[in-house]
C-alpha cells in the first residue's frame, strides 16, 4: 500500500510542478504609431517632461511610446493569465499563470517577442536557496524612542541648512516618491504647508490600482519617508526640501513579496518620466522573496544590470531623472536592487555622530560602480508618523529621502546640470571621495560645499574660455585666457567613472577623444591658478 502511495506522489508532482502559479515578464515585439507619436510628444509626454528633457539633451524615442493596449487585451483574455503590470520602457507586461499557460503566449500570438521568468531556473538551469521569512521593514518600523525633537542634526550634517538660508529650499523642484503607503498625508498636520502651497500633487497607488494613494493603511512607511522631505512643523521639524513638489506613488505591497512589485515600480518610474519629475526617491530594495524563495537573486546578481527593477532605474537614468535609493539594511549581505545599479545614487546610513551604523547594507566589487555613494543619518533618524507624531526610527530608508530631498535644493541651485553632473559634483564634496568604502562610499556631503565649488568655477577663466567644437567626434580644442598656461583635466563618463586624466598647455590646446565611445561626459579642468571648471562634454 505504501509502495502504491509513493508511486502515485511520483506520477503526481510533475502535475503539481506544472500547475504552480509564476510571474513573468512577457516582451512585445512593436508598438503602434511610433514615428507619429514622436513627433507630436504632447501626445505621450507632459509639456514639463519635454521641457526636462530638452534641457539636457535628452531623446524622446520609442521607449517613451505606450504598450500596444490590444495586445494587453488580448494577453488579459488569454487563458489562465492575468496581467498585472505594464512597461513602456521595457515594452513589456508582468502576468502571473502557470509556466505551461505562459509558454502558450508565445505560441499562441505573433506579437510576443520572448519571456522571462522572475523563477530563472524556469529560463536556466539555475536554483536559488530558500531563505527564511522576515520582515523588509523589521529595524525600520521599530520604534526606539517616542521623542517630540528637531530635525537640525540630519539636515545640517549635509549642509542642506545652508541652501535653505540661501534661498533654496526645493521650490521649482518635482520630486516622486516610490514607496510602501501615505496614509493621512492628505489630512495630517505635518503636510499642512505642502498643501496649501499646492506642492502636493496627485499620486497612483499601483498594486490596487486606484487613484486614492492615501487610502492603504497597511503601511506608513512612505508617510514617513516624505517626512524627511517635505514634512513641517514650526519649531519643531523642517524636512530637507520643504518647498519641493511631490507625487506619491504606492508601489510595494505591504502584503506580500513578489516580483510583480519590481514591474509596479518600473511603471511609476515611466508615469514619473511623463510627468516630468525631477528626483526619484526609493526608500525599497528587493533580493529575497520569503514566500517565493525560486524567485530569489543571488549576491552576485546585484551587479548593476540583472534584476528587472535595476534595468529599469538605469532606464530611468537615461531618461534624465536623478534616481536616489536607500542601500538596504542588510548589513554584511550586501545592497539590493536598485541600489545596485549605476545609474542610482545609493545611500547609506550613519548615525548622529557621522559613524556607520551596522544595519547600512554594504557595497562590494561586484557592482559596476562604487556603492553606496554617499551616506546621511539613516540610524535614529527623526521621521514623523501617520499618527504625526514626530519619532525616532532606524533605516536607510530615511537616510534617503533626506539626501534626496538636500539634492532638490541643490538642483535648484543649479537648474541647468543633469543628473550624472548632481551625482558627480555630490561625489565630490563627500568626506572621504578620496578613499571611498563600502560603508559609506564617498562619504558625507557637504551640499554648501558642493554648491560653491560650481558658483565659484564662474570666476575661472570667465567668457574667455572656450572649448570647441561640442559636440565633437575626435578632437576637443581649448581657448585659454592669458593668465592661465596649463590646466589639469579629468573626464568623467555619466556613471562617474575617470575616462581621461592628463594635463593641457597653452602651446598644445587639444585633447585627441577619438577612443571615447560616444556619450555624455562631463569634464573638470582645474587651471595653475587653482580655480576650476565643470563643463558637459558630448562625444558624437
Amino acid at each position: 500500500m505504501k509502495k502504491r502511495i509513493l508511486i502515485f506522489a511520483l506520477l503526481y508532482l510533475p502535475f503539481l510542478t506544472s500547475a504552480q502559479i509564476e510571474d513573468a515578464w512577457v516582451f512585445l515585439e512593436d508598438k503602434v504609431d511610433v514615428a507619429n507619436k514622436i513627433a507630436n510628444p504632447l501626445t505621450i509626454l507632459t509639456q514639463k517632461a519635454i521641457d526636462r528633457k530638452n534641457k539636457h539633451a535628452i531623446i524622446i524615442d520609442a521607449r517613451d511610446v505606450p504598450v500596444n493596449e490590444n495586445y494587453i487585451t488580448n494577453l488579459k483574455n488569454a487563458t489562465g493569465i492575468t496581467v498585472y503590470a505594464k512597461s513602456k520602457w521595457f515594452n513589456a507586461v508582468h502576468v502571473r499563470g502557470t509556466a505551461i499557460d505562459i509558454n502558450n503566449l508565445e505560441t499562441t500570438f505573433s506579437f510576443v517577442n520572448h519571456i522571462e521568468f522572475a523563477d530563472r531556473s524556469l529560463n536556466t538551469a539555475r536554483t536559488g536557496l530558500i531563505k527564511s521569512s522576515k520582515d523588509k521593514f523589521a529595524i525600520e518600523n521599530t520604534r526606539v524612542v517616542f521623542n517630540y525633537g528637531n530635525t537640525q542634526n540630519q539636515v545640517e550634517m549635509i549642509n542642506a541648512n545652508d541652501l535653505h538660508l540661501a534661498d533654496y529650499s526645493g521650490e521649482g523642484v518635482t520630486v516622486a516618491v516610490i514607496d510602501a503607503g501615505f496614509p493621512n498625508v492628505n489630512t495630517m498636520g505635518a503636510f499642512q504647508r505642502l498643501r496649501d502651497n499646492g506642492d502636493l500633487l496627485n499620486g497612483y497607488d499601483f498594486v490596487n490600482r486606484t487613484s486614492n494613494v492615501y487610502a492603504s493603511t497597511v503601511s506608513d512607511h512612505g508617510t514617513k519617508v516624505l517626512s524627511t522631505m517635505a514634512g513641517y512643523i514650526e519649531n519643531q521639524y523642517v524636512g530637507t526640501a520643504p518647498d519641493a513638489s511631490y507625487y506619491l506613488f504606492l508601489t510595494e505591497d505591504g502584503l506580500d513579496e513578489n516580483p510583480v512589485e519590481e514591474s509596479y515600480w518600473v511603471e511609476a518610474a515611466e508615469r514619473a518620466d511623463s510627468l516630468g519629475v525631477d528626483i526619484i526617491n526609493t526608500s525599497l530594495g528587493y533580493k529575497d522573496f520569503p514566500s517565493y524563495p525560486r524567485y530569489d537573486y543571488t549576491s552576485t546578481d546585484m551587479d548593476g544590470s540583472t534584476a528587472f527593477i535595476t534595468r529599469g532605474a538605469n532606464m530611468a537614468f537615461e531618461k534624465g531623472m536623478l534616481l536616489v535609493n536607500s542601500a538596504g539594511n542588510s548589513g554584511n549581505s550586501g545592497v539590493n536592487a536598485p541600489a545596485d545599479a549605476p545609474g542610482v545614487f545609493t545611500v547609506a546610513a550613519v548615525d548622529l555622530n557621522e559613524n556607520y551604523v551596522s544595519f547600512s547594507s554594504k557595497g562590494s566589487a561586484i557592482q559596476p560602480t562604487h556603492k553606496p555613494d554617499v551616506a546621511a543619518r539613516g540610524g535614529l533618524a527623526y521621521v514623523i508618523n501617520s499618527s504625526n507624531s514626530i519619532v525616532l526610527n532606524n533605516g536607510t530608508s530615511f537616510s534617503s529621502p533626506i539626501m534626496a530631498g538636500g539634492l532638490a535644493c541643490l538642483m535648484q541651485a543649479l537648474p541647468s546640470l543633469t543628473n550624472a553632473q548632481i551625482m558627480q559634483l555630490v561625489r565630490e564634496s563627500s568626506s572621504q571621495f578620496a578613499t571611498p568604502d563600502y560603508e559609506i562610499g564617498y562619504g558625507i556631503p557637504n551640499l554648501q560645499q558642493a554648491l560653491g565649488a560650481l558658483l565659484n568655477e564662474d570666476e575661472f577663466m570667465g567668457s574667455e574660455f572656450k572649448i570647441f567644437p561640442n559636440p565633437t567626434k575626435s578632437l576637443l580644442f581649448f581657448n585659454f585666457p592669458e593668465n592661465v598656461n596649463s590646466a589639469h583635466i579629468k573626464v568623467f563618463d555619466v556613471l562617474g567613472k575617470l575616462v581621461i586624466n592628463t594635463t593641457i598647455y597653452q602651446n598644445n590646446k587639444v585633447l585627441d577623444l577619438e577612443t571615447l565611445s560616444k556619450g555624455i561626459y562631463i569634464a573638470r579642468l582645474k587651471g595653475d591658478n587653482k580655480k576650476t571648471n565643470t563643463f558637459k562634454l558630448i562625444k558624437e
